[in-house]
């Protein structure tokens, strides 16, 4: 309850509430259309980089801001989220192209 206006606390919407979600799923979509676009190694980079990013969000947010990312633990959802990241960047970035972009 609000105490000088005696209302109460409104919640942050979803948007608001889950906002370092929707930045990791709107950098997948852009992985997603390199996909389409028959540039499997630059989405897989991106995928990778997402992962990453929602691993960023997960160490340096608190666990009522990172909103859904917040699955187990800090220390493991970190370590998952940094070890899958990174073998999709690595991935990406050795596998020969074998004449593709």
């Amino acid at each position: 309850m609000n105490a000088s206006a005696g209302t109460p606390a409104r919640e942050p919407g979803f948007a608001r509430r889950n906002l370092p979600l929707l930045v990791v799923a709107a950098v997948v979509l852009v992985g997603v259309g390199f996909v389409l676009a028959d540039r499997w190694r630059r989405g897989a980079f991106v995928f990778g980089i997402a992962t990453l990013l929602a691993a960023g969000f997960r160490l340096c947010l608190q666990p009522e801001e990172v909103g859904l990312l917040a699955v187990r633990g800090q220390p493991f959802d970190v370590a998952a989220l940094t070890v899958v990241g990174g073998t999709i960047v690595w991935l990406a970035v050795s596998i020969d192209p074998l004449g593709t972009g």
